[in-house]
C-alpha cells in the first residue's frame, strides 16, 4: 500500500503563485535561492523547470546578483513596453465608456463595442489597436465585457407572446 499524496486544500495553485508576485520579498527570496543553487554547481538549464522561468533569466539573476548584490534581484522600474495611450487619454476613454453614448459620436449603437472604440481611438488619437488588445485596455480601465441584446422597435409584443405559446404547445413542455 502506497502513502497518500500530500495535497494543498485551501489554496489553488494560481493563488499561491500570485502570492510570490504580490510580495517582493518572496520574489527576491526565490531568485536568491536560485542563485544559491547555481553557486552549489546546479546548471541553470536544470533549474528552469523548478523556477518556472528560462535558464537565461536565471543566468541574468546570477549576473545581476554578482554585480549589485540583493538589489540586483529586485525588479527594475520601467519594465515592459511603454503604453501608447497616455494616462490622460486612458482617463478620457474611461469617461467615454461610462458617461457618453456612441450615438453622440456618430455611431448607430446604444453601447460601445470593441471595434467602435478602436475606430474612435484611431480617429481621435491616431493610434491603432487590434481587437484583442482593446479588450485588455477596457478590462484594465475596470470595465467588463457585456454582450448586448438587440432591441427591435418594429417588433410586436403580442405576436411574440402568441408565438411563444404556440412553441410551448408543439414542444410538449408546459
Amino acid at each position: 500500500m502506497s502513502r497518500p499524496v500530500l495535497k494543498v486544500g485551501n489554496y489553488k495553485p494560481e493563488e499561491i503563485k500570485a502570492l510570490f508576485r504580490d510580495d517582493e520579498r518572496y520574489t527576491i527570496g526565490i531568485r536568491l535561492y536560485a542563485v544559491y543553487q547555481v553557486s552549489l554547481g546546479q546548471p541553470s538549464r536544470k533549474l528552469e523547470d523548478l523556477y518556472n522561468t528560462s535558464f537565461k533569466q536565471i543566468t541574468n539573476w546570477v549576473h545581476r546578483f554578482e554585480k549589485e548584490g540583493i538589489e540586483g534581484l529586485r525588479d527594475k522600474e520601467g519594465r515592459g513596453r511603454t503604453a501608447r495611450l497616455s494616462e490622460v487619454q486612458r482617463n478620457r476613454i474611461g469617461i467615454l465608456l461610462s458617461e457618453e453614448s456612441p450615438t453622440n459620436h456618430g455611431y448607430n449603437s446604444a453601447s460601445w463595442t470593441g471595434p467602435m472604440l478602436i475606430e474612435w481611438i484611431a480617429k481621435n488619437y491616431q493610434i491603432t489597436y487590434k481587437k484583442a488588445q482593446i479588450y485588455n485596455i477596457i478590462k484594465a480601465l475596470g470595465f467588463t465585457y457585456q454582450k448586448g441584446r438587440g432591441i427591435f422597435p418594429e417588433t410586436d409584443a403580442v405576436k411574440q407572446d402568441q408565438f411563444k405559446e404556440a412553441l410551448k404547445k408543439t414542444s410538449g413542455k408546459p
